[in-house]
């Protein structure tokens, strides 16, 4: 299994064991809503606990054990349903348009540079949210993270050092990290991205662009 997958593993575990920060359970909540294979393997590991994990190697990443073992912990009426709520006519996921009040094209998007948009949705918990819109085909200045950075695809799609990402996929990335994530041509990307910690520029023209993207 590569780093990826341990990553994405240990944050459905988090979620079932409710250790996740209220923005991060926002993204994985709102993940659901997009997919439902892995609606099912929430379920399955809120149903089954610990036991299906007897079998599975040990993954070097720090605090997984940890979060795994508090579902093993936890009552089973504390375990966090996911069953989906009854499909509505929302461009965002409907977990996003219930905490934020607002959908689509109800929010107040601000340019942060050409061809990114943002609607910060806030700090909570420590952590930074917001929704970033990303014109189709636009490449996104080279950075990495003081910290950790989740982002979920709710349209179109991106690349970057990483791999392909598209609608329900979730990316991860932190200080080891140095990308430069570029939208998919044909369809605007728009991604909900939780941040914990500082974004810092590498490339030439990102440091250009570091002012405009503070605040």
């Amino acid at each position: 299994m590569d780093q990826s997958h341990q990553h994405f593993d240990a944050l459905l575990a988090g979620y079932v064991a409710g250790t996740l920060a209220e923005p991060a359970r926002l993204l994985v909540r709102s993940h659901l809503d997009l997919s439902p294979v892995n609606r099912a393997f929430v379920r399955d590991l809120e149903a089954t606990g610990g036991r299906m994990l007897e079998d599975v190697a040990p993954m070097p990443l720090a605090d997984r054990d940890a979060m795994l073992q508090a579902i093993f912990d936890s009552p089973e009426e504390e375990r966090i349903s996911v069953a989906p709520k009854p499909a509505g006519k929302t461009r965002l996921p409907q977990t996003l348009v219930d905490f934020i009040g607002k959908d689509f094209d109800e929010l107040a998007w601000k340019t942060k540079l050409p061809g990114l948009r943002e609607y910060r949705v806030g700090e909570i918990d420590g952590c930074n949210a917001s929704l970033l819109w990303i014109r189709a085909g636009q490449a996104m200045p080279t950075h990495t993270h003081h910290g950790t950075e989740l982002t979920l695809v709710l349209e179109g799609g991106f690349s970057d050092e990483g791999g392909h990402f598209v609608r329900g996929d979730v990316a991860y990335a932190d200080d080891d990290v140095d990308h430069r994530p570029i939208a998919d041509e044909g369809e605007d990307c728009l991604c909900f991205a939780v941040t914990e910690g500082s974004l810092r520029l590498t490339g030439p023209v990102g440091r250009f662009f570091a002012p405009f993207l503070r605040g």
